[in-house]
């Protein structure tokens, strides 16, 4: 995948949340551990959304990339970011968001709640 195509999905993804009330606190916050491609709040819960961008055509769902050591890089990120973070209280949640195409437009899927730490 092109950064291109990965930086389109995430900005879908981002509007996506943003539509539903979200405030986006970060995007691509990196650290030692891994990125975290969004950092979302909203009623008190910070929401870690990874989200996988497709182009073409593919075998295996774009969430079938978030496997058990890209959660456990995900989970240790965010870690450090709430120690870093005035909402270090809030409860947290990680999606994975799958941006693929869909004829002329691109289609949004949001799994919430998608892995626990």
């Amino acid at each position: 995948m092109t950064e291109d195509i990965g930086r389109k999905g995430e900005a879908l993804a981002a509007k996506y949340y943003m539509r539903r009330g979200y405030l986006l606190l970060n995007h691509n916050y990196r650290t030692r551990m891994g990125e975290l491609d969004l950092v979302l709040y909203k009623d008190g819960q910070l929401v870690f959304a990874e989200v996988k961008t497709r182009a073409g055509r593919m075998l295996d769902a774009p969430a079938a990339a978030v496997d058990a050591r890209k959660q456990r890089r995900l989970i240790l990120a965010a870690q450090y970011y709430l120690q870093h973070s005035p909402y270090a209280d809030a409860s947290i949640r990680f999606d994975v968001v799958e941006v693929t195409p869909a004829g002329d437009a691109w289609q949004i899927h949001c799994i919430p709640d998608a892995f626990q730490c």
